[in-house]
Parts: structure tokens; C-alpha cells; sequence
């Protein structure tokens, strides 16, 4: 038996979801004795072995980028270097980069495995998802492999389910959910199932305040992150999507206060628009329903759609509790019962882990990739 190829990880970004994944790989990497970080960068610096036979430290590494001097290298760069060695390449992109996601095809083409949360690289450009999709291994079979569990639902098994579901046969008729745990902590607390539920604007302020929103809650409101998921899932159903602009897309910041120039001072503006939101609320109250924000994709009839919805107070999705994601893919197997994912979507430690454990799968199949090929 021949000797055991060794594995090197290349990790951009380390901040947020990189800061926690470093920390999980603390914990992981040690596990695997043919793995070593040999590689590790920020927007405006980089950390890299002097040669292929050291290894980045785990336990010092912030310190160790701190100090460095080195460059953050471009994409070109990088891929220069990986070719210095005859070592298996994962690079981990953590960032949401759309320069390094239009690389990942190079990347790929060069057997170089790509794990990533990123979801620009497959929402944004139809030719570029193309791209990447048919420089992967199986689809190119001399092609690295790729896995983006974490670009839909952070740490849920999401892409994988739908993943399973298609490479098995059955036909997904429809998927639909709450896939914002911003806009679920927002609906939840503004049109709960029982009791009254508090004003709009103050339920935005409170999202904010505990850390559910963005700096500048209108980059939550304007619909466009779960607009990216759902480009995601259904091109992967097959609908050749173009972009987000491509389908219905209901944005919840009043036209009056789109040119606010701050976060803040869109919050200080929001009440004076309380009322219509209240009058959707109370519309589906009258009917015994709820509000809530949600994707769906209508894979006969080729329908995308983002935006708010009314539900029966006894569905699943008018249920959810705190910031949590759900997902419900209805197949031919499954029938009127679909299959459901529910759980944290959102958030540093559990995205990381989606990431993680995308990690995990890709050392085990390239350590397996002269038996697979």
C-alpha cells in the first residue's frame, strides 16, 4: 500500500464565520495527521508556510497574521503557488468575494477542491454557476470537488437533503420556507401565533439591537439575501435562473425611505410607516392566519417568488419559534407530507459548522481520489 498523500488547506478569510471555523478546525485538523493549514488570509494580509513541509499553527495563528507583512495574494497568485506542490489543495473561502467566486472554475479545473459558504458564487451570474458546476468533479471527471452546504441555511443539511433527494430519483415538486433567521425573529415577534405582537419599526430596532440584522437593517429588509437562496436551490432543480432580478422579489422598505443615507436613520424614520404594515397583519388575523416571510419555488411551473404570505395558524412554517429556518421540499415520494429541515439558520458558530462539516466530507474524498477516479 502506497504512502498516504498530505493534504493542505488554504483558508481566505478569518474573520466572523473564518474566526469561528479556525476555531472548530482546532479540533478537527489534529484528527487527520496527513492534514496541515498551510495557507491563511485576510482582506489586507496573508500567512503562508515558508515551505511545503511546515505548518501554520492553529493555537497562534491570529497572532501570527497580525504580525505578517505579506500581502493578501489575488486569486491568480494564489493559484500559482498551490502549483508549487504535488500535496492535495482544499481551499476554504470563507469570504463573500465575488472576484474569488468567478475563480473557482480555474480553481476546480486545477483538481484544487473548493469548500465555501460563499453564495455569490452560485446566485449571482448564470454563466458562471455553469462554470462552476461543470468544472466539478463528478460533472468534469478530472475536476476538483466542491461543497457549499453552508451558502443555504448556514449549518442546516439543506443542499445535501436536496442533493439526496435528486441523485436518488425522486422529483422535488416544490420547496418553500422562512429562509431569513432575520426576517424569522422579525414575523415571529410582530404576528406570533398567540397574543398581539409588537409595532414594525420596533420589532426592526429590536432584530437589530440583538444582533439578528445587519448594520443597516434595509440589507435584511430589501429581500435580496433569501432571494440568493432560492437561486441557489432552483437552479439546482434544474430552472435556469438568472438572477435575483429574474422573479417577485417583495422588498419591506417603504420606497420613502430607500435614499436614507443610515441604518440609523432609517430606524429613526420606520414608524412613521408602522401602519401599513400593520394593516397586512391584521388582514390575515381576520382570516385566523399569520404573516410570515417567505421563498418558494414551483418547480412545474418554473415560478420563483420571495415575499410575505399568509398562514394557517397550525402550519408548520406559522409555528417557528425565535430566528429559525425551515425548509419543506414536497416530492413525488414524499407527497402532501414533505420532508422538513428546521433549525438555526443563521449565525457565526453554526454556519462554520456547515462549513466544517463540508471540510470533513472533502478530506475523506480526496484522500479516496485515485480509488474514485
Amino acid at each position: 500500500m502506497g504512502e498516504e498523500k498530505q493534504v493542505s488547506i488554504a483558508i481566505l478569510g478569518a474573520g466572523g464565520v473564518g474566526r469561528c471555523f479556525l476555531q472548530q478546525c482546532s479540533w478537527i485538523l489534529p484528527q487527520y495527521p496527513n492534514v496541515s493549514l498551510v495557507f491563511l488570509s485576510r482582506s489586507n494580509r496573508s500567512l503562508r508556510v515558508p515551505t511545503w513541509d511546515h505548518v501554520l499553527s492553529l493555537d497562534t495563528w491570529e497572532k501570527d497574521l497580525a504580525a505578517s507583512s505579506d500581502p493578501a495574494l489575488s486569486p491568480q497568485e494564489l493559484l500559482d503557488w498551490f502549483g508549487t506542490t504535488e500535496n492535495e489543495i482544499i481551499l476554504v473561502d470563507n469570504t463573500s468575494s465575488q472576484d474569488i467566486a468567478a475563480f473557482y472554475p480555474k480553481f476546480l479545473a486545477d483538481k484544487i477542491t473548493v469548500v465555501t459558504p460563499n453564495k455569490k458564487a452560485f446566485s449571482s451570474d448564470l454563466d458562471l454557476w455553469k462554470k462552476i458546476a461543470g468544472s466539478a468533479y463528478p460533472y468534469d471527471p478530472d475536476g476538483g470537488f466542491l461543497y457549499h452546504e453552508a451558502s443555504v441555511g448556514a449549518g442546516l443539511p439543506i443542499i445535501s437533503t436536496l442533493k439526496d433527494l435528486l441523485e436518488t430519483g425522486d422529483e422535488v415538486q416544490k420547496i418553500e420556507g422562512v429562509f431569513s433567521g432575520t426576517m424569522s425573529f422579525l414575523f415571529n415577534n410582530f404576528a406570533p401565533v398567540e397574543g398581539k405582537g409588537g409595532k414594525w419599526s420596533d420589532e426592526v430596532s429590536k432584530a437589530k439591537a440583538a444582533g439578528y440584522t445587519e448594520p443597516d437593517p434595509r440589507d435584511d429588509l430589501n429581500g435580496v439575501d433569501v432571494a440568493r437562496k432560492l437561486v441557489i436551490l432552483a437552479r439546482m432543480v434544474g430552472l435556469e435562473i438568472e438572477s435575483t432580478s429574474a422573479f417577485p422579489v417583495q422588498s419591506l422598505i417603504p420606497t420613502e425611505l430607500e435614499s436614507c443615507t443610515s441604518g440609523d436613520e432609517f430606524l429613526e424614520k420606520l414608524p412613521a410607516f408602522d401602519d401599513e404594515m400593520e394593516k397586512v397583519k391584521t388582514k390575515a388575523e381576520e382570516k385566523g392566519k399569520v404573516v410570515r416571510f417567505v421563498g418558494s419555488i414551483d418547480v412545474a411551473r418554473k415560478a420563483v417568488e420571495v415575499g410575505v404570505k399568509e398562514f394557517d395558524k397550525g402550519h408548520a412554517i406559522a409555528g417557528l419559534k425565535g430566528s429559525d429556518n425551515i425548509i419543506s421540499f414536497y416530492t413525488k415520494r414524499y407527497g402532501s407530507n414533505p420532508l422538513i429541515v428546521q433549525g438555526a439558520g443563521a449565525g457565526g458558530e453554526v454556519t462554520a459548522m456547515g462549513v466544517s462539516a463540508d471540510l470533513i466530507k472533502a478530506i475523506k474524498d480526496v484522500h479516496g481520489w485515485k480509488k474514485i477516479r
